[in-house]
């Protein structure tokens, strides 16, 4: 496989949500990437109404570097949200998205690349997870439900290290929830999928922003509300057209 050629440009959202404590690490791994990439890269911090010190410390980013914006919500959204309002502020033909937390490494990007155009959206695998085991046990109930209810092959649908064409992020339908659904939504539009192995880290610092009831409840919830939309989506392709 070759290398995206130049006229690609990528942009990166990075939710976040009172993450203050993580923020200038996180910027010192994601220079790491940027410092790589072949491709022309934009990060774009969404922040979901943070209550701590998150913005001052994303505008003090921003206004050191070019290749980091921001867009600040009125108000806390939650994280389906906040990837969409991200994605409505993208530029370029490729959307990627990683957590604020560092859990994930923005160098893993640079295994994304080779696989476009051939796939249009690849998604992470953490093949071995540095959670406490509260968040490994709930994680994998969650996701296997949800392959039996949806059948979707997604190892690991919520890994927040994804990478998509951007015409299928702006064409797949956004609700609530929708953040666990990525994978699924982009094959309801007929998308290839590709499944590569990331690296997990243990949690840099703060504290995660799920426990077992929204971890179990809100995804069984969610995927109804997939299934809803699978069932009546609407899809067609054109045999002839006049000119």
């Amino acid at each position: 496989m070759s290398v995206c050629p130049s006229p690609d440009q990528l942009t990166i959202i990075v939710p976040v949500f009172n993450e203050a404590p993580c923020l200038e690490h996180f910027r010192n791994e994601m220079d790491k990437f940027l410092s790589k990439t072949p491709i022309d890269t934009t990060v774009l911090f969404v922040n979901d109404g943070s209550t701590d010190n998150s913005q001052a410390m994303i505008e003090k980013i921003c206004a050191m570097d070019k290749r980091y914006r921001f867009l600040a919500l009125v108000s806390n959204s939650g994280l389906s949200t906040a990837i969409k309002a991200g994605i409505d502020n993208s530029k370029g033909t490729l959307i990627g998205y990683i957590d604020a937390d560092i859990q994930t490494t923005p160098v893993d990007f640079l295994k994304y690349i080779d696989f476009f155009p051939e796939y249009d959206l690849v998604n992470g695998v953490r093949v071995q997870r540095n959670d406490r085991i509260i968040k490994k046990l709930s994680s994998r109930i969650a996701n296997t439900i949800r392959r039996l209810m949806i059948d979707d092959n997604i190892e690991d649908t919520c890994c927040p290290l994804k990478i998509t064409k951007a015409q299928y992020a702006r064409k797949i339908p956004f609700f609530i929830g929708m953040h666990r659904f990525i994978p699924a939504l982009v094959q309801l539009e007929g998308g290839k999928i590709k499944q590569i192995p990331v690296q997990h880290f243990p949690r840099y610092a703060g504290t995660a922003k799920y426990h077992l009831r929204n971890r179990l409840i809100g995804p069984f919830v969610d995927t109804l509300a997939f299934l809803w939309i699978k069932k009546r989506y609407i899809r067609y392709r054109v045999s002839k057209q006049s000119k």
